[in-house]
């Protein structure tokens, strides 16, 4: 066996080492577009409650018994035929809702840690008004007026 049986060819090499590099960089690029509880901004949300809403043509009904919402504080997603937003109740009579889609690249907000909202795919934070609190997004959720009627509160579109 001669010392030239061991060496590759510069072809060879190249090949090797444009495959290595190629899969390294995927795995970086897919390890941080993952939308993982343990991605450095999104680490403790929880997922909210989902609660039903009836598009009535002009806004969105939601029952607050048997929900999170029963509660100053607490917080649900909302999913209609109009759309999904975050419902959370600030006072006894008094209701923020924003609307449930990130403004970064459109994932569906679903977990909240403590009072802000935080989004699954990016981390993104926002207040309970709506308003960001840490990036990646960089614009605002829209808010939306609510009103309670008994134990129905109406997000007017």
């Amino acid at each position: 066996m001669s010392d030239n049986d061991n060496l590759i060819s510069r072809r060879e090499f190249c090949v090797g080492a444009c495959s290595a590099a190629s899969c390294a960089t995927l795995a970086t690029l897919l390890s941080a577009c993952s939308g993982s509880s343990t991605s450095p901004s999104g680490g403790s949300a929880t997922l909210l409650g989902k609660s039903a809403g009836k598009f009535t043509g002009s806004g969105v009904q939601v029952t607050v018994s048997g929900s999170a919402l029963t509660s100053v504080g607490g917080a649900v997603l909302v999913e209609s035929d109009a759309g999904v937003f975050l419902l959370a109740r600030m006072s006894q009579s008094v209701f923020s809702a924003i609307e449930a889609i990130c403004t970064h690249e459109g994932c569906t907000v679903t977990g909240a840690d403590g009072d802000q909202y935080v989004c699954p795919c990016h981390g993104s934070r926002y207040d309970r008004s709506g308003h960001v609190v840490h990036g990646p997004a960089t614009a605002s959720l829209r808010q939306y007026t609510t009103s309670l009627a008994g134990d129905v509160v109406t997000i007017a579109l």
